[in-house]
């Protein structure tokens, strides 16, 4: 059949900014990020006041039922999601294995595998073919699992036994008590759920929509998850708390501060921590996540402080009219470290948070059963005209 050369230059004719920046490619009720305002939401709260006021179930619940519970459907759904901590046996038996493969990629890398396993353990379907609830259970399964995998692949790596979850400890205390073996003090676990919460969702990030795009092609959730995990992997994405760490690590003390900021803004470098592709203001995340910091006190929140406060002034002076500002990362790994993560669980931590993300976003476009198929421009060499077939 002759080439359609209408169809094809209507097709090539559309001009898009490189990455989809601003880019609108569907309807959501889930949440937005206001960029030039500084402010997000999930559903019509703001995703802020939501961490500092509610815990992290509740949030879970908001996103997924598309409503915030009262204390009667919050227990139950708690006591829902805390029973589907355990994993099957499939899986429990074969982490060994995979933490022993995963080695110095580490327990993210690792997480791909498991998840993968544990739809298929758990039998779940492509979402095309099972209904709403049926693919809400699959989800909630998944969201619950993924907190188990990643404290156990990471125990597993260092010659310890897993810790098993508890049913009694809220998300974000059991994962603490999963990582390291012991409750933590109420709040350590509770600056984690909320940096845990601030972190759920945020618009239309490069993994949730990878999640979306596998969402509309009618695969399973775990399918769906497996792919968001693998675009968080990313160091442009989900990789930098532990590097944003490592340059307070770099400059040590204030009185480095100057000559340390000036000789990289100088050379071009990226300060990591700081800027936001989609914020012209200050990142919320970052400001709520500084408060929480400053609880806590210490020489390290005073220099992360004090480096915020001299690059924002550094900038000014050597590159007027460009704004810079710290991001979630930058006081993310502030917090973790003061709760005593261990860095290379900073972005499995981010991880365990946005899984629920994930899954409200594959439930909304499972309601769609349009395949996301975007087209490409062609650049490369003209192909030859082609002959039409003989009849």
């Amino acid at each position: 059949m002759p080439i359609n050369r209408a169809a094809t230059a209507a097709t090539t004719a559309v001009d898009v900014p490189r990455g989809l920046a601003g880019v609108v490619v569907t309807d959501t009720r889930i949440g937005d990020v206001r960029g030039r305002e500084g402010f997000y939401h999930y559903r019509q709260y703001s995703a802020v006041e939501l961490a500092q006021t509610r815990s992290f179930e509740d949030v879970w619940h908001l996103l997924v039922h598309g409503d915030l519970p009262d204390a009667d459907r919050l227990a139950a759904f708690t006591e829902q999601t805390a029973a589907l901590r355990r994993l099957p046996d499939e899986v429990r038996a074969a982490l060994p294995t995979i933490a022993a493969a995963s080695g110095r990629s580490g327990p993210l890398a690792g997480m791909r595998t498991a998840l993968s396993l544990l739809g298929a353990a758990k039998g779940f379907r492509p979402v095309y073919d099972i209904d709403a609830d049926q693919r809400c259970a699959d989800a909630l399964a998944a969201s619950a699992a993924v907190p188990t995998v990643l404290t156990a692949l990471y125990r597993l790596d260092r010659g310890l036994d897993p810790v098993e979850p508890r049913e009694d400890l809220p998300y974000a205390a059991n994962y603490l008590y999963m990582l390291t073996g012991l409750e933590s003090d109420p709040p350590h676990a509770r600056a984690i759920e909320q940096y845990l919460i601030s972190t759920i969702d945020h618009g239309f990030n490069a993994s949730t929509f990878t999640a979306r795009v596998i969402a509309s092609t009618g695969a399973d959730v775990a399918a769906c998850l497996v792919g968001a995990v693998g675009a968080l992997s990313g160091p442009l994405h989900g990789g930098a708390p532990s590097r944003a760490l490592d340059t307070l690590d770099a400059i040590g003390t204030t009185d480095r501060i100057d000559p340390w900021i000036r000789e990289r803004v100088l050379a071009g470098d990226r300060i990591m921590g700081f800027g936001h592709p989609v914020y012209r203001t200050e990142d919320p995340r970052s400001r709520m996540l500084r408060g929480i910091a400053e609880r806590f006190g210490g020489p390290l929140v005073e220099l992360a402080v004090e480096v915020e406060r001299r690059v924002e002034a550094i900038l000014a002076e050597l590159k007027p009219g460009r704004e810079l500002h710290t991001n979630v990362e930058f006081y993310a790994g502030v917090v973790m470290e003061l709760c005593g993560l261990p860095r290379e669980m900073f972005t499995p931590t981010f991880a365990a948070a946005r899984v629920v993300g994930w899954s409200a976003n594959i439930l909304e476009q499972a309601e769609d059963s349009k395949i996301i198929r975007p087209a490409a421009r062609y650049v490369g060499p003209v192909p030859p005209v082609p002959v039409p077939l003989a009849v």
